[in-house]
């Protein structure tokens, strides 16, 4: 039974890592494609080429003559459902404002205070344990994002890109905890609703906003884009939640930003100063010390289970 538990632990973990490796394409690419594309228009697109592409899989399944083994969402799981839905519209669209208005490498490592969200919540509202080194990794998250956001230390000027990319973390936060919620359901029918009704909520809010589409390339671009950097992370994503619980998933996929950062430096060229230095070096403390955390076996014993059927 303990080399069973061990090794489905094991297998958690690197589909956190896995989704975190996939999810940190999305900073530094769409800082480039933002150029060619407004913002509202471009969060709906990310998600809607992650629900096509896992139409696309499903189907290739379907195809392949695959038995279907995962439970379907139903009526009973509708007020997450819905909520995930709002909060994935509304996330994105912080985060690509975010993104006009600070660097990439900011915003990459800014994205690691969905720990410190998604821990808040799983233990406020959903009473999830957690440890107190976990409870210290969180401290060293929130120093190094405090850090981050200021515009002039002197002064103590908030950055209102970095409050933006802070408010889509506590969105994806409380979303986090919903698809939580979610987790014993079919993935793939959880990203595929994910994708179609938050992608066309975005797209919606943009056309009211006057945003339009100017380069035709852009849009399978970014549909690429979404595909790997929302569909595919969203995908393992889930299925390490199953396995791990909300708040120690969200912990491994903590490297995300780690990842992303070194991309956004390597891409754009950004020399980062002495206060980027300093968050980054507490970002990876406080990293560390999430993801080393005692296992939360009372959450792992209501996902063990669930994981044979994967």
């Amino acid at each position: 039974m303990k080399s069973t538990t061990e090794a489905t632990m094991k297998h958690g973990i690197f589909l956190a890592i896995l989704a975190a490796g996939l999810y940190a394409l999305n900073s530094p690419f769409s800082k480039l494609l933002l150029g060619y594309m407004p913002s509202t228009l471009m969060a709906g697109f990310l998600y809607i080429g992650a629900g096509l592409g896992m139409t696309l899989i499903g189907l290739i399944k379907k195809a392949a003559g695959r038995p279907e083994t995962e439970s379907r969402l139903t009526r009973q799981e509708l007020p997450y459902t819905v909520a995930m839905i709002v909060l994935d519209i509304a996330a994105p669209i912080c985060l690509l404002f975010g993104l006009t208005l600070t660097t990439a490498a900011n915003v990459s490592l800014l994205n690691n205070f969905e720990i410190v969200a998604t821990a808040i919540i799983a233990l406020m509202v959903f009473k999830e344990a957690i440890s107190p080194r976990l409870w210290l990794g969180i401290l060293f998250v929130t120093a190094s994002c405090a850090l981050l956001s200021f515009e002039d230390v002197s002064s103590l000027q908030f950055s209102s890109g970095s409050l933006f990319v802070l408010l889509a973390c506590i969105c994806w936060g409380i979303e986090n905890n919903c698809t939580r919620k979610l987790s014993s359901k079919d993935p793939l029918q959880i990203v595929m609703v994910k994708g179609s009704f938050s992608g066309t909520g975005s797209i919606i809010i943009g056309l009211i906003r006057g945003e339009r589409i100017t380069h035709a390339w852009t849009v399978p671009a970014v549909l690429l884009l979404g595909f790997v950097a929302y569909g595919l992370s969203i995908y393992f994503y889930v299925y390490a939640q199953r396995l791990l619980g909300a708040a120690r998933t969200s912990a491994y996929y903590a490297t995300a930003p780690f990842i992303g950062v070194f991309l956004s430096l390597l891409i754009f060229r950004e020399i980062p100063g002495v206060l980027f230095a300093a968050a980054l070096l507490l970002m990876i403390i406080g990293a560390w010390l999430s993801s080393q955390d005692e296992p939360l076996k009372d959450t792992f014993a209501r996902y063990i289970t669930r994981s044979q059927s994967y």
